[in-house]
């Protein structure tokens, strides 16, 4: 094998340290084993703010860098010349033992601004609840609480020497390089939760198109089992049917042995159940043995291309990183190669029948999954609490039920029986809390319930029984809302029973904005002048054109008109189709 092409192990100031040959700018990258699953959902983003906090110092640079917080890991990343990869893994360093606490309010800030454009997904919490790996999908409730003493321990206990990884790729280890970081140890992966008591499961959700992830063992043969997924749903969705536009899938290993696949097909809204049906035939089809030796070996063949480039080694390192922070062994490029090669139809078969066992489905709302084997994700509780009961006052059957050890909605559904949603004080991930007392309860497995005084009665001293109750440490404070929940309509509540309270972003089902009174003005003032051009251009291209103006000119006039009419209307329809009155 060529020595250029392969991953050498070394060592910096106690870091263990990867290094790949490679040519051009020098690529680096500090990795600490810990993430967003690490965290409490109280607690979200504290992971987070701390890579912000250090990379502040790095200050606007001619050499790129950046970094990245993950499920369970945390990435520096840099590239450039020799000496600005060594300064800037060396501030990083120096950054993360002294974090520059007065920016801390101001990165806050920034961290609800880049929440505010992301876009999560819904499948980790319902995989694997509000802990651990389902985190990710919660919006980072902890950072507005966070204190500089909170931040400091957090550092001291997660980005240590001990718990760090440093990668290089380039002709050698830059001159010079040192790593100052405090001792600490290796901290084990986070544990791997589970928020469904079966599977293979689906939900239903607001959103076109489908997916699906599922859990396999880490192989080689699962990673082309992915690639040939992703072929037969091209196949079957795009080419084929015509349903889809985009049709792909996703490999990404957990690092403890484990990995998810993850595939997407989208829809409009004419074509979700043939983009379900379709979806599902494909995997079936994978489960039956029908699998391709031409999508097999097209697979393959890119894969290997991939194993084989110049940068192949260098491109393997951050991956590598992290097995070393977990303790796998970082592979050579033949023992790749030749798992590669030995994979067979048969594995990917093997591979097909296991993802079939822990499949997750997400599908558009008013679907279902049931006919193709799939068992409906929980979205009530199998049983609710004794306790002091406050029917809702707005009639609509609901009740909520406080007990000793948590609280309750129930619901009286068609057939008599009562469902509920329940959070037990011990199971509870977080607790948002608003000043007028409003509070809601998440449990570990996802489920919510609302305790709002107004809307069931809940007297002071009950109120105060349940803010004793819950953990402290669980209890997050948000600004006053604008707008106080109102009750729901007896048909509705009737019509979803206790299904109201699903997994969801901290609302029990996220609900669409409400316009304010600054959008319901731009969207009056925006309507009339867009009327008031839309009836000159109307007149100008009914009556503007007379012997005295050239055709061109008169087209070209009243194309400007219905232009500034287009202009003036886009605002004010953009602002009622994001939002909509309460």
């Amino acid at each position: 094998m060529n020595p250029q092409a392969a991953i050498h192990r070394t060592e910096v100031d106690g870091i263990p340290t990867l290094f790949a040959y490679a040519t051009g700018p020098v690529r680096a990258g500090l990795v600490f084993r810990v993430g967003v699953a690490d965290e409490t959902l109280a607690r979200t983003g504290v992971t987070h703010l701390v890579e912000h906090l250090a990379l502040h110092r790095q200050g606007l640079a001619d050499y790129h860098f950046n970094g990245a917080t993950k499920a369970a890991f945390t990435h520096f990343h840099v590239e450039g010349a020799e000496h600005e990869v060594a300064a800037y893994l060396q501030g990083v360093c120096a950054s993360l033992t002294d974090l520059p606490m007065e920016r801390l309010e101001t990165e806050k800030e920034i961290l609800r601004t880049e929440e505010s454009r992301r876009d999560v997904g819904q499948l980790p919490l319902w995989r694997y609840g509000a802990q651990g790996y389902g985190l990710v999908s919660y919006p980072e409730w902890g950072v507005r609480s966070l204190r500089p003493d909170d931040v400091r321990e957090w550092v001291h206990t997660w980005f240590t020497q001990g718990n760090a990884a440093l990668w290089i790729a380039g002709e050698r280890l830059p001159a010079g390089l040192t790593l100052k970081l405090p001792a600490g140890q290796r901290r084990p992966l986070p544990a791997v939760t589970s928020a469904l008591p079966s599977a293979p499961a689906y939900f239903s959700d607001g959103k076109g198109g489908v997916l699906l992830d599922a859990v396999v063992t880490d192989t080689t043969a699962a990673r082309m089992y992915a690639g040939v997924l992703e072929r037969e749903l091209s196949r079957a969705l795009r080419q084929e049917g015509g349903y889809s536009y985009t049709a792909a899938t996703d490999y990404a290993s957990r690092r403890d042995g484990f990995a998810l696949v993850t595939a997407f097909a989208d829809a409009l809204p004419a074509k979700q159940d043939a983009v379900l049906g379709g979806f599902v035939d494909v995997l079936a089809g994978l489960q039956a043995g029908r699998i391709g030796q031409g999508d097999l070996e097209a697979v393959r063949t890119r894969a290997d291309g991939a194993l084989t480039v110049p940068e192949a080694a260098a491109r393997r390192l951050p991956g590598a990183a992290e097995d070393l922070l977990v303790g796998r062994p970082v592979r050579g490029l033949d023992e790749l190669r030749s798992e590669l090669w030995a994979v067979t139809p048969g594995h990917l078969h093997a591979v097909a029948l296991e993802a079939a066992g822990t499949a997750l489905m997400q599908v558009p709302a008013g679907h279902s999954a049931d006919w193709a084997g799939y068992t409906a994700a929980p979205t009530r509780s199998t049983y609710a609490v004794t306790g002091r009961r406050f029917a809702s006052v707005g009639g609509d059957g609901s009740a909520l039920v406080v007990g000793d050890e948590g609280v309750s909605m129930t619901v009286s559904a068609e057939d008599g029986t009562e469902k509920a949603v329940t959070v037990a004080y011990r199971a509870c991930a977080a607790v948002l809390s608003w000043p007028d007392g409003g509070r809601q309860l998440i449990g570990t497995d996802g489920l919510v319930v609302e305790v709002e005084p107004g809307l069931y009665g809940v007297d002071a001293h009950t109120m105060a029984a349940v803010d004793a109750a819950v953990p402290q440490s669980a209890v997050v404070w948000l600004p006053p809302r604008q707008q106080q929940p109102k009750p729901r309509p007896a048909a509705a509540a009737q019509g979803n029973g206790a299904a109201q309270a699903t997994p969801g972003n901290g609302e029990q089902r996220p609900a669409p904005a409400r316009r304010t009174g600054r959008q319901t003005a731009a969207v009056v003032v925006f309507g009339l002048l867009a009327g008031l051009f839309a009836f000159l251009a109307l007149a100008v291209t009914v009556f503007g054109h007379d012997s005295q103006t050239g055709t061109g000119e008169w087209l070209g006039i009243a194309g400007f008109m219905w232009g500034v009419t287009a202009l003036l209307a886009w605002p004010a329809i953009r602002i009622l189709r994001r939002t909509r009155r309460a």
